[in-house]
């Protein structure tokens, strides 16, 4: 399975930005994905997730409210809609995704395939 995401950029406070995760490979034997983010200095932090199949979705308490994660399955993507952006949601966003269905959608190290990184600037 490989992961590419995309869609980072230099934002105002306020603002909203769009991420996307392409997903390609053994798609079949994914059960979730994840979004997660690592700030400087900083542990990286689950950010929200979404089972491949059906819609189920989980979100951390800071964005509540504020991101959505969705899914297209013809294309193959996972999308971060986010909105009211605050500075402190700077950081490099990964997606990620897992195949075990029990393991816990907000721990790191249930997923298995990571992409790579994009870098989200909230900044005046």
């Amino acid at each position: 399975v490989q992961l590419q995401a995309c869609g980072g950029g230099l934002v105002q406070p306020g603002g909203s930005l769009r991420l996307s995760c392409a997903v390609s490979g053994s798609i079949f034997s994914i059960n979730a994905v994840g979004w997660f983010r690592q700030a400087p200095g900083k542990e990286r932090e689950f950010v929200a997730a979404i089972r491949w199949s059906g819609s189920t979705t989980s979100y951390a308490d800071s964005v509540k409210g504020r991101f959505t994660i969705s899914r297209d399955t013809a294309k193959n993507t996972v999308y971060l809609q986010m909105s009211v952006l605050k500075p402190e949601d700077t950081a490099v966003y990964y997606c990620a995704a897992k195949r075990i269905p029990y393991s816990s959608a907000s721990y790191s190290g249930a997923y298995d395939y990571w992409g790579q990184g994009t870098q989200v600037t909230v900044s005046s």
